[in-house]
């Protein structure tokens, strides 16, 4: 098949670099450590089996949603748009 500049494969490429920057961006957020017993943003207190639940909590439930929120808002990279993913 004729693909112009790109190379064969360049697209399936594409979608791995995007799959495994995905991947790394969301091993980066896993908490790890002590968990706190109170959250660091609103000063309430953690309940234990949330600590429990998951390493390195430092957010109450309410506050953890909210920064959830935000994290989904600002959305991920686009590498389509990225000239540096068309220049590979």
């Amino acid at each position: 098949m004729a693909t112009g500049w790109a190379q064969d494969g360049a697209v399936q490429q594409q979608i791995d670099d995007s799959v495994k920057d995905a991947i790394e961006r969301a091993r980066a957020q896993l908490p790890s450590g002590p968990s706190m017993s109170r959250c660091e943003e609103c000063g309430e207190e953690i309940p234990a089996a949330r600590r429990e639940a998951m390493a390195g909590v430092r957010l109450c439930v309410t506050c953890q949603d909210e920064a959830d929120r935000h994290q989904q808002a600002v959305g991920p990279y686009n590498r389509r748009g990225s000239k540096d993913s068309q220049l590979r």
